[in-house]
């Protein structure tokens, strides 16, 4: 565990940017989205219109000053700790959504949420510490273990098979598939956004973490997860409910950075059978507010209506029936 004025400089730095930033980003981007729709193609279908909506670089203006900010709490703080503080934008984009775009929570869509929140935070009480990390050439090593190479691997073939398999046939139905993809790579990115940070931090103390070349790669592979997970985010948010979206991103997000990070670190070693029971028992309460959340998405609305929901290409209408339509 880092020192107790890095690790609430860490906490500080992740809290008001993830409640406020990057929550309220979610809900002006849809907004750019929406207006999108209504003057060119959808960025679901293809389309990248809303790249001349003003709401939608204001949405993006403000994830990138969150995740810079987040970015930094990275080097203060271990990310098995400050991954999990993005439960708070959930509820601040729930509010605005609800407020703003209309989009209100079933009661079963509310008990999925209180669900994913109760797993997520047993996980974080419970998960190991991660340990200190001092320069750039020992995340590099640890990156490189077969452990991690492995998991690597995994990820790459599993974000290849959705994205070459399943997004055409399935991305516009089934909102598992872009946010499956958003969330496996969001795994890696944390752990090179770790790296990138440790280097900047020390940089700026005086020992110089840019002469290394896996400093540049890290920042090469950050980059680029990044462009990847926001085209994504961005289909995500223009065909499913943002009330929707948001939470189970979260949770998926979460729960493969906490998986990276303990496969990572090996901190999984230092625990007992309670502890990892326990771990357990949060994973499967997840699991179970996400399943909850993406069947009950359509529950109170018209017939009609779920069937319009169904179909996302029909558009305008379709996006209108996004907007209103229920957990």
């Amino acid at each position: 565990m880092p020192g107790q004025t890095t690790f609430w400089i860490g906490h500080i730095l992740a809290l008001p940017t993830r409640c406020v930033f990057i929550g309220s980003s979610f809900i002006v981007k849809k907004m750019g989205l929406i207006k999108a729709a209504s003057n060119g193609k959808r960025a679901a279908t293809g389309g990248h219109s809303y790249l001349f909506e003003p709401f939608w670089w204001l949405g993006m203006i403000s994830m990138i000053g969150g995740e810079i900010a987040n970015f930094a709490a990275y080097a203060f703080a271990p990310a098995i700790l400050v991954t999990p503080l993005g439960a708070l934008s959930i509820i601040f984009s729930s509010v605005l959504a609800h407020f703003i775009l209309k989009e209100r929570l079933h009661i079963f869509g509310v008990l999925g949420c209180a669900l994913c929140m109760v797993g997520s935070t047993t996980i974080v009480l419970h998960a190991p510490h991660e340990k200190d990390i001092h320069s750039v050439k020992e995340v590099w090593e640890l990156a490189t273990e077969p452990g991690f190479l492995v998991y690597i691997c995994v990820v790459a073939v599993a974000v290849c098979v959705l994205i070459f398999r399943f997004v055409k046939s399935h991305g516009q139905k089934n909102m598992m598939v872009y946010i499956g993809i958003c969330s496996l790579i969001g795994s890696i990115t944390v752990m090179g956004v770790k790296a990138v940070g440790i280097a900047l931090k020390l940089t700026f103390e005086g020992m110089n973490q840019f002469i290394f070349f896996e400093t540049w790669l890290f920042t090469v592979v950050v980059i680029g997860c990044c462009l990847t997970q926001i085209n994504y985010l961005n289909k995500a948010l223009d065909t499913f409910n943002t009330a929707v979206v948001s939470p189970v991103y979260y949770v998926m997000f979460t729960s493969f950075t906490i998986v990276a990070s303990v496969i990572m670190f090996k901190e999984w070693a230092k625990q007992d059978a309670s502890q990892i029971a326990t771990e357990l028992c949060g994973f499967v309460t997840i699991l179970s507010g996400t399943f909850l959340l993406h069947r009950t998405k359509d529950m109170g609305n018209r017939p009609s209506e779920v069937h319009s929901s169904s179909d996302p290409l029909q558009c305008p209408d379709s996006t209108k029936t996004s907007q209103t339509s229920e957990i």
